[in-house]
């Protein structure tokens, strides 16, 4: 099997369909996310879920380039 035909075996989830994404923010998560923030110019919310979190740092990936 050529690399192209390799299956996904470890799929990512939407971050709305995680059983914990409704948990507070991980320490991880809030330390690059306020790195990226820092970045673009943006604002960090206090109560960010780790769900939330999670999508705002694809955003910001997006925005700074990075990931």
């Amino acid at each position: 099997m050529s690399e192209n035909e390799q299956v996904n075996q470890n799929p990512e989830k939407d971050p709305e369909n995680w059983v914990t994404g409704d948990e507070p923010i991980t320490g991880p998560q809030e330390s690059y996310l306020n790195t990226l923030a820092q970045e673009a110019g943006e604002e960090v919310p206090s109560d960010l879920t780790k769900a939330q979190a999670s999508e705002m740092i694809d955003k910001l990936q997006g925005e700074t380039g990075r990931g």
